[in-house]
């Protein structure tokens, strides 16, 4: 009980410097924020570990240093914090500031996944289904997937979707795929919209509804999405179609 109330003032104190170097990063004051974080860093800290190698990965109130970024998030990392895992498994698996590294990356991604790091999970639900790194599992893609959309990951709803969609691990359910690329659409996930919009069009999983699939579909390509490039062209012609004098209502 000592322990704990001798420590106490400390912790108090972190907390408030971690909240005022949030608040500072929130309004894109990245130079305060950082002369938050630095003496915290020293002392130790791993969330301020952390955040400054985010500053270096992403080169934000400093230079693009993902060298540094990475020395910064080992730290972290050896004290357990699921964001710096999640942050270096980033870097190994792209060989950017240390030596490409694919089991390793997966290694930290599923550190981070277990201790609750959303986007962690949501790479680590990728990789069990696109099967290059780890050797394929639906059935746990699928649990990540959940873990990630839980936090609001849109692109996790939208992987859900395709498990639906395809079967993967579970029986297929058009109408699964469908809330779930809804509920990515409305997190603002392009592929997600365009999903829906194929669905739509197809009207598998929902009515037939020619108008919301282009809608859906023009904007996800305009957002920047390739999957829906193959619906395109024909949902622009059923509507061209359907607008021509004597087409059924």
């Amino acid at each position: 009980m000592r322990w704990a109330d001798a420590l106490r003032p400390r912790a108090n104190r972190i907390e408030r410097r971690l909240a005022e170097a949030f608040a500072a990063a929130d309004v894109g004051d990245y130079a305060r924020a950082l002369a938050v974080w630095e003496p915290l860093a020293r002392e130790g800290v791993a969330r301020a570990q952390s955040n400054i190698g985010a500053a270096f990965a992403e080169g934000l109130g400093v230079s693009r240093d993902p060298a540094l970024a990475a020395k910064w998030f080992e730290a972290a990392a050896a004290a357990g914090d699921p964001v710096a895992r999640s942050n270096l498994a980033s870097l190994c698996f792209r060989g950017d500031g240390v030596e490409q590294d694919y089991s390793r990356a997966a290694n930290l991604y599923r550190q981070a996944a277990e201790a609750g790091d959303a986007a962690a999970q949501d790479m680590l639900s990728w990789m069990l289904l696109e099967g290059e790194i780890m050797p394929i599992d639906p059935v746990e893609a699928r649990r990540w997937a959940e873990a990630a959309a839980r936090q609001g990951v849109a692109s996790a709803m939208t992987r859900l979707g395709m498990i639906f969609h395809n079967a993967l691990g579970v029986a297929r359910d058009p109408d699964e795929a469908v809330r779930w690329w809804r509920a990515a659409a409305d997190a603002g996930d392009a592929d997600g919209e365009a999903m829906l919009g194929a669905a739509l069009y197809l009207g598998q999983g929902a009515p037939c509804d020619p108008v919301q699939a282009l809608v859906r579909l023009e904007r996800a390509a305009a957002a920047g999405s390739a999957l829906a490039r193959p619906f395109l062209g024909p949902a622009r012609a059923a509507m061209a179609a359907s607008a021509e004098p004597g087409a059924a209502p």
